[in-house]
């Protein structure tokens, strides 16, 4: 890239020193501070002399300005307000001990935060300076400030060489991230810049480090992404976005300022200016304007080449992410419902004139109208608009269905929300790495290599299977795991159309792996893999079904469209898609679940049960093959009485929310779904805000079963049957249901000795609980006698023996009437009478 030679006139601004300068919001004055006890405020357009405010302090060392005011620091710690209209002093924001060196103003104008070398940032009610809101606990003093566009947050950047992300939505600023190694740690009075500035999209920001490259941090989770590196020969002294965010300008100490293009880090124009300390571009034009440590300042109109100046005319362009959560469409990144609404201007209807005046009855009138002597003899469309009779004609009423056409085109906007489709035990790309995979197996992650990606299996036993390691020239984006095989899935991409990959571990033969290519045009929305059978669903609404060796033996077009997600489990599949429209606008989500190997529909379009406002975060099979979820609101629900047609049912296992670790706020945590196995609910703790697992690799974690069945008692009661009698009901309906469970699965399928002997064990379980329950009822008193003989009634032993406990039980505590009608009810089981009858 050639060197660009500008020819700019110098103006002298400042004497020799740190200059500072800032343009307002709306362009309209650019101001400069430096050195001596002078403020200049430039007009944009204007080639006069600027408006000089003299009597300020002396060595002022930064400066931020709204629409109606600027604020300037000094050496001296005062911060001063002065306003753009009159130019003169306002007041004294506030004052500080020792110098400031930096000051941002919020977006909206209402906060000023102020940096100086004390060990605390001052956030400033600019409307009430007595209105102070402090950020403590820096182990070094502030360098810069920066504020998130949208006023959520503020960036710190500390001679310590450390950046601080500030939360400020709630009535104290809580420390949202600290990000330790990002840039270097400089002196507050070095020239070099370590300033952290905000992408104009807020989901990022740029900091220069000390490899001269300038990096690109996440704010959600403070990974790093792309750099713009290659390019200076010296450190960083300003940098800025333009304000579309399709630019980023940089000045350094190798006596040039480099114009980089966003989307790609590349240089697109060099210009030599040495001793640039500060630079700024104008809010909307092509302006660029900077100043030197000599107090010059430089406007450069017609900025950008006409080679270049159009991308500065762009909409607002994303921040450069390796793997842009905006454009991801696999895995599990997730996208904001979408209701048809645009923020656009130019998509936002005009406003409608009063209903049923006069000209929306009769009509726009005719130009000549008013000219009404003006006959149209010859032809010549003099009376165009008007009918035969010189009157206007009814083209603009409403059609006579009542519709009115305008509100017809509204109409036609709206669109349904939908849920988005996801890959469960898949995250979405943090930094160049993401898991495809994570169950009780192991996990499968892959690393984003720019030319082609590396996939890594990890197995949890490896006595039993070792890791590999492959190189992806594929780029798969989805995986499963389990004991027999490695399922992969790529998007098409290049021409090549989507291709799904399985492996095996282990075979008898020589290793079968296959691989199969999807039709032209159809994309791999979630993948499946089970003991039985590899599960496609795919973004043209199939289900397809292959065998474990790659031979296709089921395809079909799914009801519920478009399609979510899929899971399988053995010879059965469960495959989920958006439903009807609700009341609330958002679709209904539905499932079907079916034996591919008996070709039966156990489920077919039923409702997946959600609370408003809730999303599926996950979709499994139990160890003993019971359909799950997970959804946002930390529930975990299991599918009862699924192999029978119409009558399964969403069954709470556990409230996460619920938990005794959670309760009285002493943790913020979440739980990233992994499995439900052994009566446990399996899962990775993530910490603060986070919402997927990441790197070095999570360990597990598992938690008993608790059905939400009442409130817990917080205090010690006086009675110990007070918690004793909800812990005993919680536990009676938990084992009950999962007694249920395991008898489905017994029933339908050539169960084993062990899982045969399970059930009577569960069953045994259950009716010790009931006897329990009957105990606390009988210590009660004689008054809970009826309640303690419907416990009897539900104990599921007919051989006797129960029964005749409960009776035993009843005759401790004396309660004669209750034992008589324990009798009664045994001798009616013992002569096998119906429930109904007893």
């Amino acid at each position: 890239m050639a060197t660009v030679t500008q020819r700019v006139r110098a103006r002298p601004a400042h004497p020799s020193g740190p200059t500072f300068l800032t343009y307002t919001p709306n362009g309209n004055q650019l101001i400069t501070v430096g050195s001596n006890n002078v403020i200049r405020v430039y007009t944009t357009g204007s080639d006069g002399e600027p408006t000089n405010i003299d009597d300020c302090t002396e060595n002022n060392t930064a400066i931020a300005a709204t629409n109606d005011f600027f604020i300037a620091g000094a050496e001296d710690g005062t911060v001063t307000v002065y306003t753009l209209e009159s130019c003169l002093y306002e007041k004294i924001l506030t004052r500080c001990t020792v110098p400031i060196r930096d000051i941002a103003i919020s977006p909206d104008g209402f906060w000023a935060a102020v940096a100086s070398d004390e060990l605390e940032v001052k956030v400033v009610d600019t409307r009430d300076p007595l209105n102070v809101i402090y950020i403590r606990d820096l182990s070094k003093p502030p360098k810069h400030l920066c504020f998130h566009p949208s006023r959520s947050y503020l960036a710190l950047s500390c001679t310590d060489g450390i950046v601080y992300i500030y939360g400020l939505s709630t009535e104290q600023p809580t420390l949202d991230k600290k990000l330790d190694g990002l840039i270097q740690r400089l002196e507050s009075e070095d020239g070099r810049s370590s300033r952290a500035i905000w992408h104009p999209d807020g989901r990022a920001f740029a900091v220069s480090n000390a490899t001269r490259q300038i990096q690109v941090v996440s704010r959600d989770d403070g990974e790093k992404q792309r750099a713009f590196s290659g390019g200076h020969l010296g450190d960083i002294t300003a940098l800025a976005w333009s304000p579309n965010g399709a630019l980023l300008a940089t000045a350094g100490s190798d006596k040039r300022i480099l114009l980089w293009e966003t989307k790609t880090q590349k240089v697109l124009a060099r210009y030599d200016h040495p001793d640039v300390s500060n630079i700024a571009w104008h809010p909307s034009r092509n302006i660029f304007s900077f100043v030197t440590s000599d107090g010059e300042l430089f406007i450069c109109p017609n900025f950008l080449s006409s080679e270049h100046s159009n991308l500065l005319e762009k909409p607002l362009q994303p921040a450069p992410f390796i793997h842009d959560p905006l454009g991801e469409t696999s895995g599990n990144a997730r996208k904001a419902l979408t209701h048809g609404y645009s923020d656009k201007l130019e998509d936002r209807r005009k406003r409608r004139g009063t209903p049923d005046t006069l000209d929306d009855i009769l009509g726009p009138q005719s130009e000549d109208e008013e000219l009404d002597f003006v006959e149209d003899d010859d032809g010549a469309g003099y009376t165009d608009g008007l009918n035969g009779y010189g009157k206007r004609t009814g083209e603009h009423l409403d059609r006579i269905d009542g519709f009115d056409s305008k509100r017809r085109a509204t109409y036609a906007k709206w669109q349904p929300r939908i849920h988005q489709s996801f890959q469960p035990g898949s995250t979405p790309w943090r930094g160049s790495r993401r898991y495809l995979c994570l169950n009780l197996t192991g996990f499968v992650w892959t690393v984003d290599q720019d030319s082609h990606h590396t996939v890594t299996v990890e197995f949890y036993d490896r006595a039993f299977h070792r890791d590999f390691h492959f190189t992806d020239p594929f780029l798969y984006d989805k995986a499963c795991l389990n004991e027999n095989g490695t399922l992969f899935s790529c998007p098409p991409s290049d021409g090549n159309s989507a291709m799904i990959f399985y492996r095996p571990h282990e075979t008898w033969t020589s290793r079968a792996e296959w691989r199969t290519q999807l039709p032209p045009g159809e994309d791999v929305i979630s993948i499946s893999l089970s003991d039985s059978y590899v599960v496609i669903s795919t973004s043209a609404n199939y289900v397809r079904v292959y065998t474990l060796f790659g031979t296709p033996c089921r395809i079909y077009r799914q009801k519920s469209s478009p399609t979510i997600t899929c899971a399988s489990w053995r010879d059965y599949i469960l495959t989920m898609g958006n439903g009807p429209v609700g009341g609330d606008g958002l679709t209904r989500l539905l499932y079907t679940i079916e034996n591919i190997k008996r070709d039966e529909v156990c489920q077919s379009e039923d409702t997946v049960a959600l609370t408003d406002g809730t999303q599926i975060k996950s979709v499994f099979f139990s160890d003993r093959g019971d359909p799950c979820i997970y959804d946002s609101a930390g529930v975990l629900l299991v599918l009862q009485h699924w192999r029978t047609p119409g009558q399964a049912r969403w069954v709470p296992l556990l409230d996460s929310k619920s938990l005794e670790r959670l309760a009285g706020g002493r943790k913020e945590e979440s739980y990233w779904p992994v499995a439900v196995a052994r009566d446990k609910f399996h899962c990775i703790i993530l910490k603060g805000g986070d919402q997927y697992p990441y790197f070095p690799k999570p360990l597990l974690s598992e938690f008993d079963f608790k059905i939400p069945c009442s409130a817990e008692v917080k205090e010690e009661p006086a009675d110990v049957t007070a918690n004793e009698r909800p812990r005993l009901e919680e536990s009676y309906i938990r084992n009950s249901l999962m007694h249920s469970l395991l008898e489905d699965l017994v029933s339908a399928t050539n169960a084993t000795h062990g899982q045969r002997a399970e059930l009577g064990r569960q069953e045994l379980e259950v009716d010790k609980i009931l006897l329990q329950l009957l105990n606390v009822e009988c210590r009660e008193g004689e008054e809970r006698g009826m309640k303690a003989l419907e416990i009897v009634g539900l104990l599921k032993d007919r051989g006797g023996k129960m029964i005749e406990a409960a009776g035993k039980i009843a005759a401790r505590y004396g309660r004669t009437v209750l034992q008589d009608k324990i009798s009664k009810l045994a001798e009616k089981r013992l002569m096998g009478l119906d429930e109904d009858e007893v």
